[in-house]
């Protein structure tokens, strides 16, 4: 990668980095999806409602998985990108360590303080049985989770996304297949679909670690000195992560409080079943983000801002191009989608009417999304963490509080598209001062 060959093909670029991505995103995405489908269809809508009232726990692990790696990969590619090797290699190696040691006492801690977390998300007894037997095999899922999405932001960050692509599709396809053997044929229930994302992420695990042992220019595994700066600024960089990723945890606690105390277990349910296709369309963009951020990094890092800002936008257009179409397919499919995941009229009607509400929150989601990424990307951590703090915690917490209490389900359906459209205001007034700062810089120097 070099500066030459990103300004002859900047859109090439983006898609070479960003399309392995997606793939690899969107299938890490078809694993939640395809749980949620044999949960719904050979268990019941009370197992989905407890995997959903567990998701608090798995955005925690996301967030400070995420906060260390795309942290970590933004000092590294700045470094790549100044052609400081020895550098580059020492944050991914500190990255990693940090990671996995991280992730693993998380667990632990999770673990001895099961009684407590459950009654921290208020999981009643329609859904304590569930919830306990997926959720204590998951985690020992969730470690090797976080730990193989870190690897895996380095994998693409040293050019290689379609080795990363052709793993998620192995863990995806073996997953899936679990899955069915384990709950058609053994009939083990909500355990047998967590052990099969166990034994799925382990084996992605292992292809990752052959990889950096066999495959790997850039990035080795080695010794390496532990720098307490690197780490500052590793935990600063990835600080916009860690706020949107903690603030979907409070703000899905939220949402399954207040919509199990005006609506039920049916209300949970649907809102899950919605929720899939935000989950879906935020892996895209997030793909978008993954594979974009090393170019940010690496143009930013050799100065090539002009370059930076065009990568930026053109991939906004993308992800605004994503949204409509998503939307569009929603559209035509949602009397389909409505009944694919549980079979009761209540939930379904409910989905239904929603889903034609919540997805107008796609034509704004992925600009901001992009926006955080392309902030944290560049050092601006601040203006990031504004942007992440705001669309899931600050707004989306005022109307998932307001709103329902005004209109019901309806309100519960209103509150991400409300949330999206006033966080595009921010984001669009950072962009606007910072190019604005750096057309200033670029004039002044001529």
């Amino acid at each position: 990668m070099n500066v030459e060959m990103i300004q002859k093909n900047e859109v090439e670029m983006i898609l070479k980095f960003s399309i392995p991505s997606i793939i690899a995103m969107v299938l890490t995405s078809m694993i939640t999806i395809a749980d949620g489908f044999f949960m719904g269809n050979y268990i019941g809508k009370e197992a989905i409602a407890a995997v959903n009232m567990g998701l608090p726990i798995i955005y925690l692990y996301l967030a400070l998985g995420l906060m260390l790696s795309v942290g970590g990969i933004a000092i590294a590619g700045m470094a790549l990108g100044g052609n400081r090797i020895e550098e580059c290699n020492n944050v991914f190696n500190q990255t990693m360590v940090t990671t996995t040691a991280i992730s693993i006492v998380l667990s632990m801690v999770v673990f001895l303080f099961f009684s407590q977390v459950m009654d921290l998300l208020h999981v009643n007894s329609q859904v304590e049985d569930y919830f306990k037997r997926y959720y204590m095999i998951l985690l020992w899922e969730l470690p090797i989770m976080v730990i193989n999405s870190s690897f895996g932001m380095f994998i693409r960050g040293e050019g290689n996304p379609q080795f990363f692509m052709k793993v998620n599709i192995l863990n995806v396809v073996t997953n899936v297949i679990l899955d069915y053997i384990s709950v058609r044929w053994l009939h083990m229930g909500v355990e047998g679909i967590a052990g099969a994302s166990l034994l799925s992420a382990i084996l992605e695990l292992l292809c990752i670690l052959y990889f950096f042992w066999k495959k790997s220019k850039v990035y080795k595994i080695r010794r390496f000195t532990f720098s307490g700066e690197v780490l500052k600024h590793t935990i600063l960089n990835g600080s916009s992560e860690f706020i949107g990723e903690m603030s979907m945890s409070i703000s899905m606690y939220a949402y399954n409080w207040v919509i199990m105390n005006h609506i039920g277990v049916d209300g949970v349910a649907a809102f899950t079943v919605v929720g899939y296709t935000s989950y879906l369309f935020n892996m895209i963009i997030v793909g978008f983000g993954q594979g974009a951020s090393p170019l940010f990094s690496f143009t930013y890092g050799a100065q090539e801002y002009e370059l930076c800002r065009n990568i930026r936008k053109k991939t906004n257009l993308f992800v605004f191009l994503a949204g409509v179409v998503v939307m569009g397919l929603l559209f035509v499919a949602s009397d389909w989608y409505s009944n694919l995941f549980v079979k009761n009229e209540v939930v379904s009607a409910m989905v239904h009417s929603g889903i034609f509400i919540f997805i107008f929150s796609f034509l704004f989601s992925g600009i901001n999304t992009i926006t955080s990424f392309y902030f944290t990307s560049i050092g601006k951590a601040k203006e990031s963490a504004i942007i992440s703090s705001a669309r899931g915690f600050v707004v989306l917490l005022l109307c998932i509080f307001t709103l329902p209490v005004l209109w019901g389900m309806t309100g519960v359906w209103l509150a991400s598209p409300v949330t999206e459209v006033i966080t595009i205001l921010i984001s669009i007034y950072f962009i606007g001062r910072i190019d604005s700062c750096k057309i200033l810089d670029t004039i002044c120097h001529e």
